[in-house]
Formats: structure tokens, sequence, C-alpha cells
């Protein structure tokens, strides 16, 4: 990989572009013995591109800078529902001769109007992965990732993912020491622990649930209690399997699955806002030990409780772990 091309759009994102100027753009440095690209930003036509904070871009290139790039990445914008057609062309060309692409952020969904997407894994920004999701259906979208790579198509998450998706690519093709050097000299780990799971805020699940309604809102102000399908039938007047069957109905969940959705959620909430330990937590949402909230946890949000905590505690008092 020599030459790498940036193609921005009017609405860029600076911190998306940033992110790739980082890891491609950067001189040689005798300390790092860093690989020196080719490195060039080119835009639909060359000359002004507005920006989404408030400051503009000069562009000097046009799109033909990109025609012979190994590399070329898409940066985030505003309009990523209606790119520029020449961009959409550009990316499924460039794959077509053998060239990686890459999109990260709402820059992926340019790479789904290419075409690149169908048959393939992807991600974005958490926050569009299900629009993604539905506008692409014949793509796997992994919101819980910080970035995919499938068959020369590499996709990352929000803009900070960008950096870890490119040193990926950088890693992919100089070797795991320039990619180490260039993390360090941004002051990143090489690679980061979890994914982007762990960001996503969870809502309390919505459902129509009529008839088991009243007892959905005791389990959630009950959870440490009893909540097998036994105690809950018997809680509700129905026989076990009539019970199991309607909660599905109106749930779209099993009990346990249901449940332990509900007692992870308050889990967040004490993780985030007490300094109970985890023990304590896991007796107070339920959970039989604080290795089975680790694993539960662990599970749902790729991170165990402690490091959530470390990145998410709002509280000023030291934490226990």
């Amino acid at each position: 990989m020599r030459k790498v091309a940036v193609v921005v759009q009017d609405g860029a994102h600076p911190f998306g572009l940033g992110a790739l100027c980082e890891v491609f753009a950067e001189p040689y440095h005798p300390d790092d013995d860093n690989p020196v690209f080719d490195f060039v930003v080119c835009a639909t036509r060359p000359g002004r591109v507005t920006g989404s904070a408030g400051f503009d871009l000069y562009v000097e290139h046009g799109l033909d800078a990109a025609a012979d790039a190994d590399l070329v990445c898409i940066s985030p914008a505003d309009h990523y529902l209606t790119p520029a057609p020449e961009v959409v062309e550009l990316a499924r060309a460039s794959h077509e001769r053998g060239a990686v692409v890459f999109a990260h952020c709402t820059a992926t969904f340019i790479l789904g109007a290419a075409g690149l997407l169908a048959g393939r894994a992807c991600t974005t920004h958490w926050r569009y992965t299900d629009e993604l999701a539905a506008l692409y259906p014949e793509t796997t979208v992994k919101p819980e990732v910080l970035y995919v790579d499938d068959d020369r198509v590499v996709t990352g998450a929000g803009s900070a993912a960008g950096v870890d998706a490119a040193i990926h690519v950088l890693r992919t093709s100089h070797g795991g020491k320039a990619a180490s050097d260039a993390a360090r000299r941004i002051v990143l780990p090489a690679h980061r622990d979890g994914g982007q799971a762990q960001f996503i805020r969870t809502s309390m699940p919505v459902c129509d649930a009529e008839t088991l309604a009243p007892l959905l809102t005791w389990i959630r102000e009950n959870l440490q209690q009893d909540l097998s399908v036994t105690a809950l039938a018997l809680r509700a007047a129905m026989a076990e399997r009539t019970f199991a069957r309607r909660f599905v109905q109106e749930t779209g969940a099993t009990p346990h699955g249901w449940i332990t959705a509900q007692r992870v959620l308050r889990a967040e909430e004490l993780l985030e806002g007490s300094d109970l330990a985890v023990e304590q937590i896991a007796h107070q949402v339920g959970f039989s030990s604080g290795g089975t909230l680790r694993h539960q946890f662990t599970k749902v949000r790729g991170i165990s409780p402690q490091q959530y905590r470390r990145r998410f505690a709002s509280i000023c008092s030291p934490v226990r772990a």
C-alpha cells in the first residue's frame, strides 16, 4: 500500500477526516521509522468544501486523484443519505480494480449505496446501525464492534473508531510494529478492548404487554426476588406452560431473557451511580453471584462491570470492584 486517498464531501466531519490524517498522513520520523504514504485529500470538485463544525476546507484535488490509490477512504459527512453519485461510483470502481475501500461512521452508508455491503459484514456508529440494516438488508450490520474488515471493505464505528480501523489497516499492510508505533504516536492503545456496545444507551425494552403489564412492572421493582417461571406463573395465576407462552407473545422474549436484560440494565445504573461493590450489585439485581453478573454483563456489553464503571461512573467518591 503506497497511495492513500481520502474523499471529503460537503458537511465534512473534521474528526472523521482527522482520524485518517493522523494515521496515513504522518511525515517520516526516524524514531518510528514509519511508512510514508502518498496521501491526498480529494473532492467532487477542487475548491471549497463546507464543514459541519463552523469552518470549511479547501481541497486542491478532484476525484481523479483517487483513481490509482491503493486505499480509498470515504470521510464522514452530514449528507450521508444523499451522497454525490461520483463518490458512490468511485467507491464501487475502486474496489472493483482491487483497492481497499474504507469508510467509518456515517460514510458506511455510501459503501451501501455503492453495492459494496451486500453479502458482507460491516459497522457504523451505534446510533445509525438500525437505519443501515433497514436500508441494506443483504448486509450483516455489527453494532457491537469498533470496525469490520471484510474482503477489502473496511468499515468503522463512530469517528474515534476511525482511528482503530485505520490502525488495523496499517497493521494488515505494514505489520504490527508500524501499527503499534502509530498508535503510540497518537497516544492510543494499539488495540482497544471491547467494542462500541458499551457506549449504546440501553433503554427499557418496550412491549405491548396487556395481560402481563402489572407483573412486568412488579418484576422491574423486585429483581432480587425469586423470578423463576414457577414463581411468576403462580403470581399471574396461570399454568406454567400457559404463562411461558403468553410471556413470549406479549414481550417477544422468554422470561429468562427478558429478566436478564432488566437485571443488566439495573446493574448499569448502579455501576454508574453508586460505589457498591460488584458482589453487592449482583445481590441487588438478583444475580446469584458477582461471577454471574460479570458473565451476563460482559455478554451484553462486551466489557466487564469494572471496565464499564471506570468509563461511565458519575459519582465523585471512590469506587470498589
